[in-house]
């Protein structure tokens, strides 16, 4: 009798064990599923839930503020006009590249009902700068005991949006660097992005910068990898396609895997019974134990 009750115990401790995973956890635009997206407060509540690391994206407005938003425009799925009116669903002419950041504040991206992510909690909050953002979150986790988060930060370009959305690689790449240097340690961030040309520059110009390689397309790996030229720190692509001869092989190589962006529970588990190395996330509340 009490060797069967040592094997249901070492069996039950077995299980929690295996139920746990050691991995990054990325809060998508903080925690876009319960929060506006890429907003200090969104941060904050990806760290209150546990997240490693946040995720975020950056524009740069009129007079050269580095801002968070995923759009160099202002989206009118999640923001309203200064005024407080709705915007046209495909009106793409509140640039933020033209906005100076004391016109960006104007606008409330926080308060309109998004229907992709419904959870949401509703209030007034607009794009905050970069600098700021890390202040608050650095501060924040200082005061209340919580583990100092690493930042995965993606720079937002496009061949055709140069100069005319966003600065051209090297100039957007370089404010975004010194910024980030004047903040944080190099082991603290990386930099991620699909355009290529962004992660060219950055591996040339800043050598020390760990760099993450977006893409869609798990199963082109060789192709993309011959297409950047070099062999980024980090791949990060989305999840559908992945499988655990993909992850060894780009493991194997010393990449880490990172899926984008994952949403629900069971699907987490399967990417890191896999063995990837973190997931992101808009909803870091879903997230399997660490």
């Amino acid at each position: 009798m009490h060797r069967n009750i040592l094997i249901i115990f070492f069996s039950f401790l077995t299980m929690n064990i295996q139920a746990q995973f050691n991995y990054d956890l990325q809060g998508h635009r903080g925690s876009r599923g319960i929060m506006p997206e890429n907003t200090i407060p969104a941060m904050i509540k990806a760290l209150d839930l546990g997240a490693t690391t946040l995720e975020l994206d950056l524009a740069i407005t009129k007079d050269g503020e580095v801002i968070l938003s995923h759009e160099p425009w202002m989206n009118p799925v999640i923001c309203l006009d200064p005024e407080g009116n709705v915007l046209e669903i495909n009106d793409r002419s509140h640039n933020i590249y033209q906005l100076t950041y004391a016109e960006v504040l104007q606008y409330d991206c926080g308060s309109k009902f998004h229907p992709g992510f419904p959870q949401q909690v509703k209030f007034h909050v607009s794009k905050p700068r970069l600098e700021d953002m890390i202040d608050v979150i650095e501060k924040y986790a200082a005061d209340f005991g919580l583990p100092s988060p690493n930042y995965n930060i993606e720079i937002k370009s496009m061949p055709e949006g140069d100069d005319l959305y966003h600065p051209a690689p090297p100039a957007f790449s370089d404010k975004v660097v010194s910024l980030l240097l004047e903040k944080l340690s190099p082991e603290r961030f990386n930099i991620q992005s699909f355009d290529f040309r962004v992660l060219q520059y950055i591996h040339r110009a800043h050598p020390s910068i760990t760099l993450a390689m977006l893409v869609e397309q798990a199963d082109k790996s060789a192709e993309q990898l011959a297409e950047l030229g070099f062999q980024p720190q980090i791949y990060s692509p989305y999840f559908h396609a992945l499988t655990v001869e993909i992850v060894e092989t780009l493991q194997a190589k010393g990449m880490k895997v990172i899926p984008w962006t994952v949403n629900r529970t069971e699907q987490m588990e399967k990417l890191l019974e896999m063995g990837v190395d973190g997931i992101i996330t808009d909803y870091p509340n879903l997230a399997p134990k660490r």
